[in-house]
């Protein structure tokens, strides 16, 4: 794919044409891997994920200053994976100096992680374990097709614990209209961005 049709934002993010061709591939991904975050406190994170909510530390490793693979990391620092029960984790990274503020910015609310869990009685032995932890926790809500309750671990990342509460048709149905949906909701912003004079 040449990238001959992308633009910068204001923010400096690339954005690709919508009407950009790129010859179709498929990428064959068979699961989420991890999800990394940076964590104040190595122990303090373990202690939430792997106390708290269940899921086992399964690696830690130690990363030196020779093997450092960004320019962002300067100094040595731990990783830690906690595991789910697909074999997909969630890591931290504990750094040895001072973070640095792009390091430590508050995660927007609504830049969050989900985890699924079976059941609603899971979703509510969750929330009240947490609660029990002195864990602020919004929800449980139901979103028409999942119910989720939502709370922050001790380094400000958003968490979700969500289940499916809609049965098969109504998946099928979202997959057979999810392009004509997308398709409305980008005209409906086009033109609210006309009127509200926002480019």
């Amino acid at each position: 794919m040449k990238n001959d049709q992308s633009t910068k934002s204001e923010l400096g993010r690339t954005i690709l044409s919508a009407d950009q061709h790129i010859d179709k591939i498929s990428i064959p991904v068979q699961s989420l891997h991890h999800a990394a975050y940076f964590c104040y406190d190595a122990e303090e994170t373990r202690h939430f994920y792997e106390d708290l909510l269940g899921w086992p530390l399964v690696h830690a490793l130690r990363v030196d200053e020779r093997d450092l693979p960004s320019p962002a990391f300067t100094k040595p620092y731990m990783h830690l994976f906690f595991e789910l029960e697909d074999k997909s984790c969630i890591a931290f990274f504990d750094i040895l100096d001072e973070p640095t503020s792009a390091m430590t910015t508050p995660h927007p609310p609504i830049n969050h992680i989900a985890f699924k869990v079976s059941n609603r009685e899971q979703l509510l032995t969750a929330k009240a374990r947490l609660e029990a932890a002195g864990v602020p926790v919004v929800g449980a809500l139901d979103h028409g097709f999942v119910e989720s309750i939502y709370f922050e671990d001790p380094n400000g990342v958003n968490l979700e614990l969500t289940f499916d509460s809609a049965g098969e048709s109504f998946h099928v149905h979202a997959r057979e209209t999810a392009r004509d949906n997308l398709k409305a909701w980008s005209l409906e912003k086009s033109q609210d961005r006309k009127q509200t004079g926002v480019a």
